[in-house]
């Protein structure tokens, strides 16, 4: 099951609607479950210290605000670090504590100084000819029942090979969904069939990737101010920051030039160490958009200044609306 935001991600400067809001659900989730028939997912997500409960926001991918978000399985530890148990159904999320969770300092000399300061990544000394990246979303879309009190979101896993012409291929994979409490498990099991679906074991078809024109970024500032949209602000430049690193294999001198050019932009706040879905650790900026009562979320890999994750969360009521980590990027010359 693909959101806006996976889709957008993959359809990128491609998409025609990219600037298209996305209006609420006509029809509830439940209703349309109970018209289209079952459907199958997965989930799972690592331990750690909760601090407060998110509940899962209803609609596809709304604008967003929060904390830096985890999952802790119902039982047993993390499916995500050694030991865990693999896909645990029925995870439920939970948010983790900023480093600086209240008065958080401005963003920019703290972004500046990283930019001066990250090394290479590993694919900076390989080559390939497809830009492969490994992805995987939580909480998009969300979905909730009739009544308005139990939630469900879904999980995806996505691999992607590009090459320069935009041709390849890729594979989604649908995993188990993930819940914000007991009750609404609960209720979604007894009313979704929630086993994987038929066939999901097995591995993903190789899908075919169309020729498209791809302009990979540059370190030229002025150019990336303009690709990032800045002037539209810190919420469209997370996307927009979001949706290169999950298109293209970034050299380290443009993510150098990226993290300079957020610094610039007035509204970042810096929310100090993180860890993220993948149990990384990571630098964290947030923005609030309180007309919208929003908040953007970006992670760094505070060695290499690449993007780890992407969150999207709506402020009051705290409410996820969807978390993306980039779990892998590399160059290759093989598919699959």
């Amino acid at each position: 099951m693909f959101g806006v935001e996976r889709t957008r991600t993959l359809l990128g400067p491609v998409d025609p609607a990219r600037s298209a809001a996305v209006a609420s659900p006509l029809v509830s989730a439940h209703e349309l479950i109970n018209r289209a028939g079952t459907t199958g997912m997965v989930a799972g997500r690592r331990r750690v210290r909760p601090t407060r409960r998110l509940v899962l926001a209803a609609g596809t991918l709304a604008v967003a605000v929060g904390a830096v978000s985890v999952l802790r399985p119902l039982d047993g530890p993390s499916p995500d670090v050694p030991g865990g148990p693999g896909n645990a159904a029925g995870s439920v999320l939970v948010p983790v504590s900023y480093q600086f969770d209240t008065d958080p300092p401005e963003a920019g000399p703290r972004l500046r100084a990283l930019a001066g300061t990250i090394k290479d990544a590993e694919y900076d000394h390989l080559g390939g000819r497809y830009m492969y990246h490994h992805m995987k979303v939580w909480g998009d879309p969300v979905m909730t029942s009739a009544d308005g009190r139990h939630q469900v979101a879904f999980v995806g896993e996505t691999k992607v090979w590009q090459a320069a012409d935009g041709t390849g291929s890729q594979t989604n994979t649908q995993l188990e969904p993930q819940y914000p409490d007991q009750e609404s498990r609960d209720y979604w099991q007894r009313n979704l069939d929630s086993r994987p679906a038929a066939g999901a074991a097995a591995a993903p078809a190789l899908i075919p990737l169309p020729p498209m024109e791809l302009t990979p970024p540059s370190a030229d500032p002025s150019r990336l101010r303009e690709l990032l949209k800045v002037e539209y602000g810190p919420g469209a430049a997370s996307k927009e920051v979001n949706t290169l690193y999950a298109q293209f294999v970034i050299p380290r001198a443009v993510r150098a030039e990226i993290l300079r050019v957020l610094a610039d932009v007035p509204g970042f706040r810096w929310r100090g160490q993180v860890t993220d879905r993948a149990g990384r650790n990571g630098l964290a900026v947030t923005f609030d958009d309180r007309e919208h009562d929003a908040q953007s979320l970006l992670i760094f890999d505070p060695k290499t200044g690449e993007l780890l994750a992407h969150e999207r969360l709506t402020l009051s009521p705290m409410q996820i609306s969807a978390y993306q980590v980039i779990l892998d990027t590399a160059w290759t010359d093989r598919m699959g």
